[in-house]
């Protein structure tokens, strides 16, 4: 029963890391590309619209923590 906990730890660590909000934020972002693609939004343009959303993700947060 230990290694699953420690199993569990890890992963939670792994994912989540030291911000939860990023870890969110991408799930978010990965959600919405998903249900415009399905809603009819060509790949060609959902992937570009999904990668820029994760550079902001990414670059908000990090943004806080330079200044």
């Amino acid at each position: 029963m230990r290694w699953l906990v420690a199993f569990g730890r890890f992963w939670y660590d792994f994912v989540i890391g030291d911000d939860w909000r990023i870890a969110a934020g991408v799930v978010a972002v990965l959600a919405a590309g998903a249900v415009a693609v399905v809603a009819g939004v060509p790949s060609q343009v959902a992937a570009p619209l999904v990668a820029l959303a994760l550079v902001l993700v990414f670059a908000v947060p990090v943004s806080r923590v330079a200044r």
